[in-house]
């Protein structure tokens, strides 16, 4: 363990002011570095920042820089209960005001960034309105991977001032939840029909009264007398990982949905640290993992923590990618971890304690009762799942701030 006055402050650039990058950019500043966050909209919130107009955006999201980030529907409610979705320091309450649901729409979820940016002061780091167009390794193959130092090229969208600086690490935090994964079928460029992902649906009024009869045999009549087996395919196919601006020299790849080589989802071996990687991992109780890979890296970076060496990252990484393959897991799933064990170990390295059984216990219910009804699990649950909602509200977690809350 390095001394604490041989820490180091790094020049940082995060990519990205939605969740991962807000608790990125908290962390990196607690280790001492000097953090600037770019974001290409006007707010922070990332996915979360609703977006209504998509006029202008390729249906299918087939271009590389996408003009909408966003792909939140308007009457879109969270899908996990706001109880487990807080940061492990700032939970997320009851606002007078707001919507008080335990599963709230979009806009709660917003607001509730808004308050951790204010409380902690994160927007003086912010960038508004700065697309990045380049990331790439300054002196490459000149300078040992110690001394690696990174040129950021942006754009501000307004004035269209191009800036080119130089840091000693990026994080990139740009989620991963916009650029659509497409099916490949036959047929898919000549069909005269209208075609889009989901990324550009918003409300159901562009199909409200497209239909007047629906037959047997799957031909759809229409009101004006006209008929079709389809009139239009929305594809709800997923999302995949996206970087275009970035340029590693095919050290970092992104291959069938898989984003690697990565050690633990965070450091590719060859660039590691002053590369890295956060809110990659999918099918997690998300906030709480981001604030753990956000402590590592700041602590990475700073000296605090020692990455292990390159062959043992590799090393760690194969047996990984081994281990999915034996459990018969695709390669696009690689990045699904599903395993609240793993998440405890991972939070384990930076000092954190396992997530809260209460926390665990509701996600589980959360996803048994929506798969059991889809329809109303948001809005109806059993007597246990109230006795754990006490349990969560009692909880130092809820009590840190010395606050009240109910989601009842």
């Amino acid at each position: 363990m390095v001394s604490e006055t041989s820490y180091k402050s790094k020049n940082v650039c995060v990519i990205g002011a939605g969740p991962s990058g807000l608790v990125a950019a908290r962390e990196l500043r607690k280790e001492g570095h000097k953090v600037v966050v770019l974001e290409q909209n006007h707010e922070i919130g990332g996915q979360w920042l609703y977006q209504p107009n998509v006029e202008g955006e390729d249906p299918l999201g087939r271009n590389p820089s996408l003009k909408v980030h966003s792909s939140i529907y308007e009457s879109l409610r969270l899908m996990s209960p706001r109880e487990i979705m807080g940061f492990r320091d700032f939970p997320f309450m009851v606002k007078k005001g707001r919507d008080t649901r335990r599963f709230p729409n979009h806009t709660e979820l917003l607001n509730y960034l808004k308050d951790f940016c204010e409380w902690f002061g994160l927007r003086e780091m912010i960038r508004f309105n700065t697309r990045v167009e380049y990331v790439g390794m300054l002196d490459y193959g000149v300078c040992s991977n110690n001394d690696l130092k990174w040129v950021v090229r942006s754009i501000e969208k307004k004035s269209e001032k191009v800036m080119q600086e130089v840091f000693d690490a990026v994080v990139v935090a740009s989620g991963h939840y916009s650029h659509p994964r497409l099916p490949s079928l036959k047929g898919m460029d000549t069909w005269n029909r209208k075609q889009m992902h989901s990324h550009i649906y918003r409300s159901p009024e562009p199909f409200r009264n497209e239909i007047d009869t629906l037959h047997s045999d799957g031909k759809v009549t229409f009101v004006d007398g006209s008929s079709v087996s389809a009139d239009t395919i929305l594809y709800c196919t997923g999302y995949s990982y996206s970087f275009p601006f970035l340029d590693t020299k095919g050290m970092v790849v992104v291959d069938d949905d898989r984003v690697g080589p990565l050690y633990e989802h965070t450091f590719p071996p060859s660039l590691a640290p002053s590369l890295s990687f956060i809110g990659i991992p999918r099918k997690i109780i998300g906030f709480p993992f981001f604030e753990s890979q956000a402590i590592w890296i700041a602590q990475a970076l700073s000296g605090r923590k020692v990455l292990p060496s390159w062959e043992d990252m590799m090393k760690s990484i194969k047996e990984f990618y081994h281990s999915r393959e034996v459990a018969g897991i695709p390669k696009h799933c690689t990045h699904d971890i599903a395993d609240s064990e793993y998440c405890d170990k991972y939070a384990e390295r930076v000092g954190f304690p396992p997530l809260e059984e209460w926390r665990k216990e509701i996600c589980t219910s959360g996803i048994v009762n929506y798969i059991a009804n889809l329809e109303t699990y948001r809005d109806c649950w059993d007597d246990n799942e109230k006795m754990k909602i006490q349990e969560a509200l009692q909880s130092p977690h809820f009590t840190q701030f010395g606050l009240k809350d109910s989601s009842l």
